[in-house]
């Protein structure tokens, strides 16, 4: 790489940098007015010998690290204002940011990247992303390290609701989170997020135990004969959406189920009124996945393992140091929906709980990586013969454990998530108090009533 492009270089660093100097800065009370924002771009600029003429790409990254849109505006004019009174952030999530593709001397083009049909193609100058096809897998951003494509960052407009005492503000955090911040525990995590300002830390694997419970009952109602399959849609939304956007005839097969992000917003919010709910995942899709019109509300901002890891950093929150904040949450078969073959390991226990002598078997098909995911949905459209009757798509390789926000490698993920779903006390969602007592808030005094209640039915409803 020539000495000019040198600037570009590892940009995905340099990206956690900004983010990095502007929590410090807005948490602090340090950015009052635009020329504070100014102030941090020329420092920026000589931080890493960028020119001139890049301001304006600096400025565009500062303003996506604060949750906003870039903009062609060469200096910063109301974002404070915007960031103070922006009560969520808008779409798209992933932007393209204008000013280093003339550098770029990659020999692989940006749709290369692409893993599911290259909607995002290489142009003289920069990306063009076609937003109603792209699914938001995040491939493009990870693999981009000159900084031309970017996901915003949805912390700094949560800043001023963690410092208000008067709003509850709920961490609600993905099964792939254990082992993302080193050796600390859950109950580390638990007790830093509670530093940060959050009210408290609950595992969206307890709203898992919930959804497979439901995902069970549509099984054995929906798959009658050696023909029939389902098709699981409650996790993964670059899966629904893959089946969504391009194979409308299989849809059917997919009953329309929220994702447990979803379902844990909409519990908690019912629970404690006039709460917010943040969730905090490995996954761009999900900012995605909240910002859906039918979704919109259900969960306030989403954050990723590396962003909160930023965070804690940045805040000098040491979590190997804190007090160990335990709770058991969560079923052994809620936890690993963080990696490949979890809901399907899940949906079939309880299937099996529900209906031991059920002559058709629950038998599954599991596949991970959009490439994968857009083959096997290939096949099934032909009316091939098939021998599962169950199929679950993951659209990062490994699972959720592979996102493009991690922290550690997938087999590490993986592992420690098998470990930590293990160390539960709860085997199965049947086996789970805290699930027993979440349904008794809606007058459900019997799981296998559960599908019974309209109140219930409705709140996993997409």
């Amino acid at each position: 790489m020539s000495e000019l492009n040198k600037r570009f270089e590892n940009f995905q660093e340099k990206r956690m940098h900004i983010f990095s100097e502007i929590v410090d800065r807005y948490w602090n009370g340090k950015l009052h007015e635009e020329k504070d924002l100014e102030n941090l771009a020329y420092e920026i600029k000589e931080k890493y010998e960028f020119e001139e003429k890049d301001m304006n790409f600096i400025k565009n990254h500062i303003r996506v690290a604060m949750g906003l849109d870039p903009s062609d505006n060469k200096k910063f004019e109301c974002e404070i204002k915007n960031i103070k009174e922006y009560k969520k952030v808008n779409k798209p999530i992933v932007t393209k940011i204008d000013g280093a593709c003339e550098y770029c001397e990659k020999e692989c083009s940006c749709e290369d990247s692409c893993k599911y049909e290259a909607h995002i193609y290489k142009r003289t100058k920069g990306p063009i992303i076609e937003n109603n096809k792209c699914l938001n897998c995040g491939e493009c951003v990870k693999d981009c390290d000159f900084g031309a494509l970017a996901d915003k960052i949805e912390f700094v407009p949560l800043i001023d609701m963690l410092k208000d005492k008067n709003t509850k503000v709920y961490a609600a955090v993905a099964p792939s989170i254990t082992g993302q911040f080193g050796d600390a525990t859950m109950g580390q995590i638990r007790t830093g997020l509670k530093l940060m300002g959050f009210e408290d830390m609950v595992e969206v694997a307890l709203f898992a135990d919930i959804l497979t419970i439901k995902e069970a009952f549509e099984f054995i109602e929906l798959v009658k004969d050696e023909e029939d399959f389902y098709l699981t849609s409650c996790c993964c939304p670059v899966w629904f959406k893959l089946v969504q956007k391009k194979y409308p005839e299989l849809f059917e097969h997919m009953p329309p189920s929220i994702s447990p992000m979803i379902a844990s917003g909409r519990f908690l919010k019912k629970l404690y009124e006039g709460s917010k709910v943040v969730f905090i995942s490995p996954c761009i899709a999900k900012k995605a996945e909240a910002k859906e019109k039918e979704l919109e509300g259900d969960i306030d901002f989403v954050l990723t393992f590396r962003e909160l890891k930023t965070v804690f950093d940045t805040l000098n929150i040491n979590l190997s140091q804190l007090a160990n904040d335990e709770k058991d949450q969560a079923s052994f078969a809620g936890r690993v929906y963080a990696r490949t073959g979890g809901v399907s390991f899940s949906v079939k226990s309880v299937v099996n709980r529900l209906n031991p002598k059920r002559l058709i078997k629950l038998k599954s098909k599991k596949v991970h990586g959009t490439k994968a995911c857009n083959k096997l949905l290939s096949e099934l459209s032909s009316n091939q013969k098939i021998d599962y009757n169950f199929v679950e798509g993951m659209g990062c390789n490994g699972g959720c454990v592979g996102g493009p926000r991690t922290n550690i490698d997938v087999a590490k993920a993986t592992a420690l998530v098998n470990e930590f779903g293990e160390d539960s006390l709860i085997m199965t969602p049947f086996d789970n108090e805290n699930v027993f007592k979440i349904l008794s808030q809606f007058n459900v005094d019997d799981i296998n009533k559960m599908m019974e209640n309209e109140e219930i039915v409705n709140m996993l409803k997409r």
